[in-house]
């Protein structure tokens, strides 16, 4: 059997979790591609690494990712933000399964905080072990996750003051206040004036 490419991140919290992970996935035949942080950095930030593993899972046909961060709530939410990343909390190997076979997860986020690294081991034995059921309740629903992004894809974002708003024009919002947008991952200014 062919073992698929892992990609695998993880901030300082998440760090010692995933060089162990990183060593037991290479023991098992599979190739690992480690997207960060390649040391232990202090303060580090967990969206530089859900995002680079995103990414390439979604590039990457048949890949995996596999991220870490204290609680795997951050790390989880950044990878989603990328389109075609199904990611998924495993806090045990049932939910590990279910998030397979069930929502056919491609990045796998777990919480260093809150999980052993022996028990990490065995969710990502019983992730990697799975397979997407294919059952007609699951492809609907992922079909409508599919339309999700489709509709929000070309959705405007824009900063007021540093904090992302979505903002929709006529719901008494200060459209002055507005310096930039940001539309993909393009950054542009705006002047409502």
């Amino acid at each position: 059997m062919n073992k698929s490419t892992i990609y695998i991140g993880g901030d300082h919290q998440g760090w010692e979790m995933k060089s162990a992970l990183e060593d037991m996935l290479k023991v098992e035949g599979y190739r690992v591609v480690d997207m960060g942080n390649s040391n232990l950095v202090q303060g580090d930030d967990y969206p530089d690494f859900g995002y680079a593993v995103a990414k390439r899972v979604v590039n990457d046909t048949g890949s995996h990712g596999i991220v870490i961060c204290g609680s795997s709530a951050g790390i989880c939410i950044v990878a989603n933000k990328v389109k075609g990343a199904r990611a998924a909390t495993g806090f045990n190997e049932a939910s590990a399964r279910s998030a397979r076979e069930d929502d056919n997860s491609n990045i796998l986020c777990l919480p260093a905080h809150f999980m052993k690294i022996a028990d990490a081991k065995k969710v990502v034995d019983a992730w990697l072990n799975s397979e997407f059921s294919g059952a007609e309740r699951h492809m609907r629903r992922l079909e409508k996750v599919r339309q999700i992004e489709i509709k929000t894809r070309g959705m405007v974002n824009h900063v007021f003051s540093g904090e992302y708003h979505s903002v929709f024009k006529g719901r008494g919002m200060e459209f002055s206040e507005v310096r930039e947008y940001q539309y993909g991952d393009d950054i542009r200014s705006i002047d409502w004036n």
